[in-house]
């Protein structure tokens, strides 16, 4: 008997050993893919600019190539997820995912009418996609001062095909920052990571606390720390770009999470003189810029002196 359950706990590890081999949930990988829907095959997404150039999609208005993700982070469909982990760099797969898991069911409720005058009056025909109370949906019919509204996603009910291929299992740091980023904001940043010392305040802890009056200050001293921080170069693209200034905390967030890191810093070059103005973001502390008395004095140079080789020229 006991020989029986040490076999069984023996089978038991090796399935676990084998299931831990290849990709798992964390990875960052390289994905080339193709989504179509199951009826129809209308084209869904694509990493391959060819297939979309067949399928009439203007490729001028957007980049195409191998697409980063971060497993387990909902990056793709679960079920493309769970196809992916055990395997390996170079690789290939073809998953079914159901309508449920992909862009929902489609829900007859979802189809309203509403008044005409909510609809901006440039899209008041049948097919257009408007935005009504923060919802997304097209016209399906416009009589006298009612519209027939479907707020169904247009691929509601659809099951979808996924073909893709394991490109690539990325390690390096810069370039795992630099895919997430891609993936967050559809655009390329240089980045880098630097270690940091900076100055921190943190809570002196007594030992006789118990021996200590209830309404004393808490006591602080200032002590050096490191900080593990992903630098990005801010470009005028990145300040514009929806996504980044709606949402830059969660961004952050994510990206520090992600990268195990302390804080993220904006950097931006004025003029071109190699004089950066840092930004911080989703950082563990720290001040986002250096203050200009203390630049002036690190640069050796006298404030009062200038102001008044500058009163004297006006003279």
């Amino acid at each position: 008997m006991s020989n029986e359950s040490e076999t069984d706990v023996d089978e038991e590890t090796a399935d676990e050993e084998e299931q831990a081999e290849g990709l798992q949930k964390g990875d960052v990988v390289k994905l080339a893919y193709t989504a179509r829907t199951v009826d129809g095959g209308q084209l869904v997404d694509t990493t391959d600019e060819e297939v979309a150039e067949d399928d009439g999609i203007d490729t001028e208005q957007q980049e195409f190539g191998p697409r980063t993700i971060v497993l387990g982070e909902n990056h793709i469909f679960p079920d493309v997820e769970q196809d992916i982990y055990g395997k390996e760099v170079g690789d290939e797969g073809n998953v079914t995912v159901a309508a449920a898991d992909a862009f929902g069911e489609y829900d007859e409720e979802e189809v309203r009418t509403v008044s005409k005058d909510k609809i901006p009056e440039d899209d008041r025909y049948p097919g257009a996609h408007v935005d009504i109370e923060g919802e997304h949906g097209h016209i399906e019919t416009i009589i006298g001062g009612r519209a027939r509204v479907d707020f169904n996603h247009p691929l509601a009910g659809e099951d979808v095909e996924y073909d893709y291929e394991i490109l690539e299992e990325v390690t390096d740091r810069e370039e795992k920052a630099q895919g997430i980023i891609q993936m967050m904001l559809d655009m390329e940043l240089d980045v880098w990571f630097e270690t940091d010392t900076v100055e921190e305040e943190q809570l002196v802890e007594s030992e006789d606390d118990e021996d200590e009056d209830e309404e004393s200050e808490p006591e602080y001293e200032t002590v050096e720390v490191e900080k593990e921080t992903l630098y990005i170069e801010a470009t005028p693209q990145l300040t514009m770009n929806q996504q980044w200034m709606m949402g830059k905390q969660q961004i952050a967030q994510q990206l520090t999470q992600l990268l195990d890191i302390d804080r993220i810093i904006v950097q931006e070059e004025i003029g071109g003189g190699g004089m950066g103005m840092p930004g911080m973001m989703g950082g563990m502390g720290g001040a986002g810029g250096a203050d200009i008395e203390d630049a002036l004095e690190d640069a050796d140079v006298d404030a009062e002196e200038i102001v008044e080789e500058i009163e004297g020229a006006e003279e």
